[in-house]
């Protein structure tokens, strides 16, 4: 069945970056678009980034916009989250997710999601 399995989190200190990787198996992973997200204790998760499925089109939260790239590997099955200038504000869970072909900045939008990797910065 459908596998997205996150990894790269981990603990940082604030001003540095981590990239973030989602692999994807069990469905067309060139036919999907893909999404990242995030949520912080007590919040609710919230919209990070999303790419097309050739990566002509990409799209960024507020909160991350000039300061995270995102990117995919369709050979590879794979779709990153390059994160720059890293605050604790970005201290979360991150989610990856896949939906067919329109990448979207909702959640519901989504049908199919990863456990989630962590990503702590440090101030």
């Amino acid at each position: 069945q459908v596998q997205l399995v996150e990894s790269g989190g981990g603990l940082v200190q604030a001003g540095g970056s981590l990239r973030l990787s989602c692999l994807a198996s069990g469905l067309p992973f060139s036919t999907y678009a893909m999404g990242w997200f995030r949520q912080a204790p007590g919040n609710e998760r919230e919209f990070v980034a999303a790419i097309s499925t050739s990566a002509s089109l990409s799209y960024f939260g507020d909160s991350v916009k000039g300061r995270f790239t995102i990117s995919r590997d369709n050979a590879e099955n794979t779709v990153y989250l390059q994160m720059f200038s890293l605050q604790p504000e970005d201290t979360a869970v991150y989610y990856c997710a896949a939906r067919r072909f329109s990448p979207s900045i909702a959640r519901r939008d989504y049908d199919y999601w990863g456990q989630g990797t962590q990503v702590t910065v440090s101030s």
